[in-house]
């Protein structure tokens, strides 16, 4: 027989009250010997939460929605980790998408969880606006984004957190101009954080007098790197580092230069953004920019949390996290 909260409370010696408020995770006051107490028992009884129950009591689902442009970029497993590292601790799911960062399936996933299959969405998106969260909001549920550049939702009161991509691609280009680099190229894919990286880069030369010189593949993967390297060796114009906008690109650019027999770093430096698990595997060790995905992942969670308990403003925040250049052996 499935076992209930008035098992648990049975076993743990408390009121069943204080069992649902505990498991629910909503129970800060409660002394941690007895929430110790509830928690084992429910254990060891090999309780199990039955949701549907519980929605209908609380109007909630327990479950929050992680939404990624590609779930097979390591920097999106590192994020959602980070959320599940806060949700886990008060008893809420985590259920990921995946959007290719297509504006149809950003909006598909957008109506999908308005239907009230989850409490509240943390997401990456490539392509949708503010106003296009405002149905969700109107109908009570908070929104979080995990941003490149600072954004405000306006009168919408959505949350986001934020890296600065343009002064994080900034200091890498000038880090590489420091380094002795006068022809600097950029592999870049196509939309998302692209363009105010692209920018960043661009600042950077400006200022040191220096062309850019850009290429634009259609994906921010391995294979997109490759292709927009093979593009700029092909092209006549031979860079002595290469600057690429994410760390799969990054590693694509590596790989594309091995096949032409290129060392790295002596003939070719190149740096990737992410700092992925992969970076500190490839040889040479890739020099990266950090932005500490599991931070933000936690931080979002944080965020979100707080506004179904009540406890933001009217108005949407913004809130920038830090990034780090990570100096390794490809630079």
């Amino acid at each position: 027989m499935r076992a209930t909260q008035k098992d648990v409370a049975r076993a743990a010696g408390v009121s069943q009250a204080t069992v649902s408020m505990v498991l629910s995770g909503g129970a800060p006051a409660i002394p941690a010997e007895t929430w110790e107490r509830i928690t084992k028992a429910a254990r060891e009884l090999g309780y199990v939460p039955n949701r549907a129950a519980q929605a209908l009591r609380t109007n909630r689902t327990m479950t929050i929605a992680c939404i990624v442009p590609d779930i097979t970029n390591p920097f999106y497993p590192a994020l959602i980790r980070g959320i599940q590292s806060v949700t886990d601790a008060i008893s809420y799911d985590v259920v990921s998408v995946n959007t290719d960062g297509s504006p149809e399936r950003e909006r598909h996933f957008l109506d999908w969880f308005r239907q009230g299959r989850v409490d509240g969405v943390i997401g990456v998106f490539f392509t949708l606006r503010a106003k296009d969260f405002k149905p969700l909001v109107d109908a009570g549920m908070p929104v979080v984004r995990v941003e490149s550049s600072k954004k405000r939702g306006g009168d919408i009161a959505i949350d986001d957190i934020y890296v600065d991509s343009r002064a994080a691609a900034c200091k890498v280009t000038k880090y590489l101009i420091g380094r002795g680099h006068q022809r600097i190229a950029m592999v870049a894919g196509r939309g998302g954080p692209q363009g105010v990286r692209i920018e960043g880069y661009r600042e950077a030369l400006a200022e040191a007098g220096i062309e850019p010189h850009v290429v634009v593949d259609e994906e921010f993967s391995e294979v997109g790197g490759t292709r927009a390297a093979q593009t700029i060796l092909a092209g006549g114009y031979r860079p002595t580092a290469i600057f690429a906008a994410n760390d799969l690109m990054a590693i694509g650019v590596m790989q594309a230069l091995r096949e032409r027999g290129i060392e790295i770093p002596r003939e070719v430096a190149v740096v990737g953004f992410d700092d992925i698990s992969a970076a500190r595997l490839v040889t040479p060790p890739l020099t990266t920019v950090a932005q500490f995905q599991d931070r933000m992942g936690a931080r979002a969670a944080e965020i979100l949390l707080a506004r179904l308990k009540g406890n933001s403003p009217s108005f949407g925040t913004t809130e920038e996290m830090p990034f780090s250049l990570i100096e390794r052996g490809s630079t």
